[in-house]
């Protein structure tokens, strides 16, 4: 890097700009994963805690799914399923039988592993508990069953709804003060045996009017989620994109004004392979420092703000936007490199005058 580190010490200023540019471009793109992140969670970590091979539903969506005891006893009879766990959702308000807090809108599963162990109880999210000003041992309401409150030590959420946990049986029966009798289950979770078969699951679904889904895959289940990413993630993909136009710009009229120079050196002697590595060296320099700049501004927001916004500090909201944005911007810098590879020694000897 003999010409880029003098022309780095030298044009300080243009040095500057270009890693204040890319710094800028990295908080940027940060915070909105951040942010994507974080509202993603708010919508699918009820599903994900299930932690089955896969989710059996009778829609396209879970707030249009109702199971039938048919539809459940074909699945559970079926020789590649090892294990059934009806899991319920509905959503509706619970509402405090003490004090002045209002009651919350939560997204309400029964049957579930996190579900309590005696009917009567609920389980709630400490976000939900919080809005509810409830403690463990406390009273709460829902469709007129009373329910003793057991806090959880962690958030989670459906559908940007806080969960509360109750038994399949109280669920079950909040579905019947609700007139909807038929419905044993909203969706199910199920383990495969070792030797599954497939077409044999796709099979039963088609008998069963049901689709069998991995539960990564059925999170677009989710309506709000399958909307609301779609959106994100393509606002995300074009600021990638904007940032390699907008660093290789850079580079491009950086290298066009050091041609001369290039050209010089390649009088002297200098290889044009080694001249290009010492652009890309020059260029990945810009990059880590306004990169790893962006970053350290990302976290530390993130955190800050972490409990005001959905938002989540994790490896794929810092260390790989990080990474994409390197590759990127070598990748928009590799098409500044034609000046040197074009830079005629002639001309460093005055061959243009």
């Amino acid at each position: 890097m003999f010409l880029a580190r003098r022309d780095m010490v030298f044009a300080r200023g243009r040095f500057a700009l270009i890693t204040a540019v890319v710094l800028l471009i990295t908080l940027l793109i940060g915070l909105l994963s951040g942010l994507t992140g974080g509202l993603a969670q708010q919508n699918i970590s009820a599903i994900q805690s299930l932690e089955r091979d896969r989710i059996v539903l009778e829609a396209e969506t879970y707030d249009e799914s109702q199971l039938s005891q048919d539809q459940v006893d074909a699945w559970r009879g079926s020789p590649s399923v090892a294990s059934v766990r009806e899991v319920g959702i509905l959503r509706f308000q619970i509402d405090p039988t003490e004090g002045d807090a209002a009651g919350v809108n939560a997204a309400i599963l029964g049957g579930t592993e996190d579900s309590p162990e005696r009917d009567g109880h609920v389980r709630l999210s400490a976000t939900a508990a919080e809005d509810l000003g409830a403690t463990d041992g406390d009273t709460v309401t829902v469709l007129g069953l009373d329910l003793t409150v057991d806090v959880l030590d962690e958030d989670r959420w459906y559908a940007h709804s806080p969960v509360a946990y109750v038994t399949g049986d109280d669920w079950q029966e909040m579905e019947t003060r609700l007139g909807r009798d038929d419905s044993v289950a909203t969706a199910l979770a199920i383990d495969l045996t070792d030797n599954a078969d497939e077409e044999q699951l796709e099979q039963l679904a088609t008998q069963t009017s049901t689709t069998v889904n991995g539960t990564v895959d059925s999170l677009l289940a989710i309506s709000s989620f399958r909307s609301e990413i779609g959106s994100l993630l393509l606002m995300v993909g074009m600021l990638f994109g904007i940032s390699a136009l907008v660093v290789g710009a850079f580079f491009t009229v950086w290298t066009m004004q050091r041609t001369g120079d290039v050209a010089v050196l390649k009088a002297l002697g200098a290889s044009t392979p080694s001249l290009l590595k010492d652009a890309l060296g020059q260029s990945l320099a810009v990059l880590i420092a306004g990169v790893g700049g962006g970053i350290l501004l990302t976290t530390g927001l993130g955190l800050a703000i972490a409990g005001v916004l959905p938002f989540v500090v994790s490896w794929y909201t810092t260390a790989l936007p990080a990474a994409l944005l390197i590759i990127l911007g070598l990748a928009g810098a590799a098409f500044a490199l034609r000046s040197v590879t074009k830079a005629d020694a002639l001309t460093a000897l005055g061959s243009a005058r």
